[in-house]
Formats: structure tokens, C-alpha cells, sequence
């Protein structure tokens, strides 16, 4: 018999949070520059007719180039208006956008090398800069910076900030791995999971259905490219904000329950679970017209529910399920932890239950590699631009 092809499902993505509809489009920048790798829209601050005081801010995670409208929109128009204010208060703000964000760290890393040196060409005055990014963004210039620093170029950066990137790693439930690489329709959703970037960034990755989790070789060869140039920028005042809450309390989403349970169409029988610790831990029982698959984790945390910037993960594969079928959704698991807030102020590892959901607001702060850091007060979207956050940041911008 001919094994009949899967039903196509309209591609989604689990590494970045899902791009409004029709975002109003981005006020025009005052230059764009095109640089090797990508673009920067450079918008001035308030009474500037040039760069005087350059915040370079990166664009994080997502397939294809980046988007303006998308970025801006993030940025101003979410939660709190931080390039306006940011503007306001004497910033010129320069947005970095890459031609394939999915590409690696290492390689867009010479795109924001490039933007910095041409922010010190095209500055009026002696202003140093302020430089980092949102998510990827945030690793992107670390090693950027750390990398010319190491080759002793003077970047002339005098404040570094991360906005909920993944210093110790980002978490996508090996459940929803395993369901991107088995719905063989779309694949895209496999190609995004795989793509260099992602394999860089994850904890733990799978490459197919059937692998066992593990860290990437991508993922270890970067760390190891970290570590060549220091890890972090020495000279620059590292500034970092979560968007996970830093009581050690978790987002509410209980380990080991079915999340996604497909109960007719194409996939019946198809049941994602939420991560449990421990070993033998079915997190997912993959179904299809001839074809049964299953994914199972071996000591791992509870993960899902963590502290930390969530990603509405299971809730978008949820809905895009339902176009193929009757799906059940556990309410209060649409939503799970995608960067731990650990990981956003560097301070533990994800390896331990205990270092997972550590109260960090009783730590000393000298334990996280950041010289300065905010956690939210509550669990919140990650790279959502709070008022909490976005003013904190404001406030320590350098006058």
C-alpha cells in the first residue's frame, strides 16, 4: 500500500512569539544602512539631525529576514512605548535586522560588528554607545562584542543589555520538537526547529522524531566560540532584564499532564504531555495514517512550568492541529516557560530541578554574570515590553 501523504497545515513556528495581524507599519527611519548580513533603520533622537547618542538594539529569532514593522511594533507599540521614550529622552536608536535571522549566532554576529563600526563612523561627538538586543539579539552582540574585544578593536560601547535572552539556553518541550519534525507537510516547521540558529540556542534539541535529546554539537561548538573571546564583554557595564519573574515561582502549568490530544481527523490518537522529571517520560505519542512515533526524556526538570518569558508553544500547535481534526487543549497549558529566568539574568544552568525554580530575588547578585539585572514581577510573554522593565532600562541608559 502507498502511504498516503499527510494533510497540509498551515506553518507555525515555536521559537518566536507569533507576529500580530497587519501590524500598523513602522514610522520611516531617518537612514537605513545596508550592511554585509543585513540592515539597519536608524531612527534619531528627539532635536538630532544625526547620530549623537547611538542605542543599537538587535532583532532576535525567527525564520526569513527581519521585519521593521514587526520590530517596531514590539518595541512601541506593545506593551509600553519604549523607542518613542527612548527618542524623548535625547536616543537615537538603531535597529539591527538580518537577512536570514535563522542563520548562525556566529555569522550574524558580523552584522552587529558592522553596524557598530559604522555607528562610530557616522557619530557626531564622542557619546559611547549603548549596545544589545532582544532574545537572540541579546547573544548576538555578546559575542559580537566579546569577539572585537579579543581582536582589540575598540568598540567604544559603554553599556551592554540583553532584553530575556537565553544566556544558559531557551527551552522548546521536546514534545513539540518531535511534532515538528514528524508532520512531514510542513516542512518548514522541521527546517525552523533545525536551522543553526535554533540548534544554537536550545538546552536540549532533537533532530528528528526519533532522537534522544541532547545539547547540539552547533550549540557546544558556540559555547566553545564564546568562551574563546571571553564569554562576555569586559569593558561595557552588562545590563540585563527578564521577562520570568525571580521569586522562583513557576507559570502554573503542571508537568506530566496531556496538553494536546487530538481525538479525530488525520492524527487521532496523537497526545502531547508536559515535561516531567525523571527518566522514562513519554512526552509525546506521535500519530498519523501509517505512521506511530514516540518521544521519550530521560532527566530532565519540570521545564514547562518554570519561572520565566513564556511562549504560547502548545496553544499556536494546538490550533493549527484543530484544521485537521478535533483537538483537546488543557487549559493552562497553551502557554509554557521559553526562557527560564535563570537563563535571562545568567545565573544558573538548567540542568537542576532546584537551579530551575531558585528564588533568585534571595541570591546574591553577584552570582549572575550580568553586572546589573531586573527580573518582572510576574511571569509575562517573552520579549514583552513592559513598563517595569522598558523604564528600567531607560533609567540606566548612560546621559
Amino acid at each position: 500500500m502507498t502511504e498516503q501523504p499527510e494533510p497540509a497545515v498551515e506553518p507555525f513556528g515555536f521559537l518566536a512569539p507569533p507576529a500580530p495581524p497587519e501590524a500598523p507599519k513602522a514610522p520611516e527611519p531617518d537612514a537605513t544602512w545596508t550592511l554585509p548580513g543585513g540592515t539597519a533603520w536608524v531612527y534619531y533622537g528627539a532635536d538630532h539631525d544625526g547620530l549623537t547618542k547611538p542605542v543599537i538594539l538587535s532583532d532576535g529569532f525567527n525564520t526569513g529576514p527581519s521585519d521593521l514593522n514587526a520590530l517596531w511594533n514590539g518595541l512601541d507599540r506593545g506593551g509600553y512605548p519604549f523607542a518613542t521614550r527612548l527618542r524623548e529622552r535625547g536616543h537615537d536608536l538603531v535597529l539591527i535586522g538580518y537577512d536570514e535571522r535563522s542563520a548562525s549566532i556566529l555569522d550574524n554576529a558580523r552584522t552587529a560588528t558592522a553596524c557598530v563600526q559604522r555607528a562610530i563612523a557616522e557619530r557626531i561627538g564622542d557619546a559611547r554607545l549603548t549596545v544589545g538586543g532582544f532574545s537572540m539579539g541579546g547573544l548576538v552582540t555578546r559575542y559580537a562584542l566579546a569577539r572585537m574585544e579579543h581582536q582589540q578593536v575598540d568598540h567604544q560601547v559603554a553599556t551592554y543589555v540583553s532584553f530575556d535572552s537565553p544566556h544558559r539556553g531557551a527551552w522548546i518541550p521536546v514534545a513539540l520538537q518531535a511534532l515538528a519534525h514528524f508532520l512531514k507537510a510542513t516542512p518548514a516547521l522541521s527546517k525552523q526547529i533545525n536551522s543553526p540558529a535554533a540548534r544554537q540556542l536550545l538546552w536540549r534539541h532533537i533532530e528528528t522524531a526519533e532522537d534522544t535529546p541532547r545539547e547540539d554539537p552547533l550549540r557546544t561548538e558556540f559555547l566553545r566560540e564564546l568562551g574563546n573571546v571571553g564569554s562576555w564583554p569586559r569593558i561595557p557595564r552588562l545590563l540585563g532584564v527578564a521577562n520570568g519573574s525571580g521569586d522562583g515561582s513557576g507559570n502554573g502549568v503542571k508537568a506530566g499532564v496531556d496538553a494536546i490530544r487530538v481525538t479525530s481527523g488525520w492524527f487521532t490518537g496523537t497526545t502531547l504531555r508536559t515535561q516531567s522529571a525523571g527518566d522514562d517520560q513519554e512526552v509525546a505519542r506521535l500519530k498519523g495514517l501509517l505512521s506511530e512515533k514516540r518521544a521519550v526524556t530521560h532527566g530532565m526538570p519540570e521545564l514547562d512550568g518554570a519561572p520565566g518569558g513564556t511562549l504560547a508553544s502548545f496553544g499556536i500547535a494546538g490550533e493549527k492541529l484543530r484544521l485537521t481534526g478535533k483537538v483537546d487543549i488543557e487549559p493552562g497549558t497553551e502557554s509554557i516557560c521559553f526562557v527560564p529566568s535563570v537563563s535571562a539574568v545568567a545565573v544558573r544552568d538548567l540542568d537542576e530541578q532546584d537551579d530551575l525554580y531558585v528564588d533568585v530575588d534571595q541570591l546574591d547578585p553577584d552570582q549572575s554574570e550580568l553586572d546589573e539585572f531586573l527580573l518582572s514581577s510576574s511571569n509575562t510573554p517573552h520579549t514583552f515590553m513592559s513598563e517595569e522593565l522598558a523604564t528600567w532600562i531607560l533609567d540606566r541608559l548612560p546621559s
